[in-house]
């Protein structure tokens, strides 16, 4: 089977969220499955050097953008076994950023109408091209408006994934003609059309032929109306056609028998190293060392959907009345990053506060940490609870998205479940979920029965690669 991932970001060329790491790590195992999977994407100015200056050049040509033309270029470069092809226009990419410009509308319609245009240059025909988030949405538009006619791009099927619906590319109608260059006929008859304004992803959703999400409980919440961004009507009448497959974690780069980052190496057969891990933590963040005192950890962007609010209105009590450390590693609103600090203030002794990003000290905390607290309001799928568990360390969550598939509740009586959850966006909730998870600590080998059961959960892109499959032959089927 031949797959063309379309995406605006992958590890390790490009990256600002998490679509990067599915971009960077699911065509990987896709190719394990057998399959030639390539990857495209736009070819941005930070890209590092060291891969900008090894990039094979294919192509040179131009492009039409509505009323002009515009010089396309392309470049290829095989990393990890797989095929990565970069757009490149320096007028639209060679900047010192990603998105957020005034011309977005017009570099990622030129960026979807490249895709599709390229394909003689690459000699690459897929069977799916697989597209993902509002950047690429127009890829489907396109194919089904501008390439009906030539019997090379009339048997591809197209995948449509939903990384997160509040994203969409809204912007201002007046686009249709001056950068997509399409007839008003699809503005006028509602297949772009949002609120007298043109909507990428809608476009994307209406003409796709299948849509994914990244769990199966986001693919059902999206649907209503509070999880649905406006666009629950249009997915309630695709449901028949909408998927939900959970992310995966690399599994090479997530163990914490490798890490390098770790201050003592451990596996599911050594948990007992976690506690050296939390000790040197400890230390390094100077907190009181105890290898028995629990370290609740939120490693998040300091935002609202993260549920930040929660944590302000319950963690003084909580600190008050537990015999708990508490540390935060993030950044995010000022109002959320000053709060933080001022709890460290309040609570020398119990709370380390960490207003930036390093991967190192993140790591180091996921393997320190007892457990790992992300109280989303809504996560259509989330990682760092998949590698709080691959580390052993016990997430506390919202039952929302991709939280509720991945994180099973502790049953006493069964010993099974990796976590605990609590269901409504509620402070009071979320804390006593957090104190079920300390009354089941203060049992070592009960503890260690919920960590076996955490660090044995399968949550590789391998399990995700084959829901992939299937529902790729499904659509080829068709």
């Amino acid at each position: 089977m031949k797959v063309l991932y379309v995406a605006s970001e992958a590890v390790p060329f490009a990256k600002t969220g998490g679509l990067a790491d599915v971009a960077g790590s699911l065509p990987q195992a896709l190719r394990a499955e057998g399959h030639d999977v390539r990857v495209i994407m736009p070819k941005f100015g930070m890209i590092a050097e060291k891969y900008r200056n090894v990039m094979e050049h294919v192509y040179d040509g131009e492009l039409n953008v509505a009323w002009r033309k515009k010089f396309v270029g392309l470049d290829q470069y095989e990393h990890k076994g797989v095929t990565y092809y970069f757009v490149d226009n320096v007028e639209y990419f060679g900047r010192d950023g990603f998105y957020g410009y005034d011309d977005d509308a017009e570099r990622f319609s030129f960026f979807c109408r490249a895709v599709l245009n390229l394909l003689p240059a690459m000699d690459f025909w897929p069977d799916i091209i697989h597209t993902n988030d509002w950047h690429t949405g127009l890829v489907n538009v396109f194919l089904k408006l501008e390439h009906h006619g030539d019997a090379r791009y009339q048997n591809i099927k197209t995948l449509y994934t939903i990384h997160n619906l509040k994203y969409q590319g809204v912007f201002p109608k007046e686009v249709m003609s001056d950068m997509l260059g399409l007839d008003w006929k699809y503005f006028n008859n509602g297949d772009l059309e949002f609120y007298d304004a043109v909507n990428f992803m809608k476009g994307g959703l209406v003409y796709a032929d299948a849509i994914s999400t990244v769990s199966k409980t986001y693919a059902e919440e999206i649907q209503y109306e509070y999880f649905g961004e406006r666009l629950d009507g249009l997915l309630r009448s695709r449901k028949d056609d909408l998927y939900g497959i959970v992310n995966g974690i690399d599994y090479e780069t997530y163990d914490p028998a490798k890490d390098k980052n770790l201050f003592v190496k451990y596996d599911v057969n050594t948990i007992e190293a976690k506690f050296d891990n939390q000790v040197a933590l400890q230390k390094q963040l100077g907190l009181p060392e105890s290898r028995r005192t629990p370290l609740v950890a939120i490693i998040s962007r300091l935002v609202q959907p993260k549920g930040m609010d929660l944590i302000v209105r319950m963690m003084d009590e909580i600190l008050q009345h537990e015999d708990i450390q508490f540390v935060v590693l993030g950044t995010g609103e000022k109002r959320y990053e000053d709060w933080f600090k001022g709890l460290a203030w309040r609570f020398p002794r119990k709370v380390s506060t960490n207003i930036f990003f390093s991967n190192e000290l993140a790591m180091r905390i996921y393997a320190g940490a007892s457990m790992f607290l992300m109280p989303s309001d809504y996560e259509p799928c989330g990682i760092g609870q998949l590698i709080a568990m691959r580390y052993g360390t016990i997430p506390i969550v919202r039952a929302t998205g991709g939280l509720k598939d991945t994180v099973h509740p502790y049953d006493k009586f069964t010993k099974e479940g990796n976590g605990f959850l609590f269901d409504d966006y509620n402070a009071h909730e979320m804390m006593y979920a957090l104190k079920r998870a300390l009354r089941f600590y203060r049992s070592y080998s009960v503890w260690k029965q919920i960590v076996e059961n955490a660090m044995r959960a399968d949550y590789s892109w391998a399990e995700s690669a084959k829901e992939y499959t299937k529902l790729y032959e499904t659509l080829i089927a068709r």
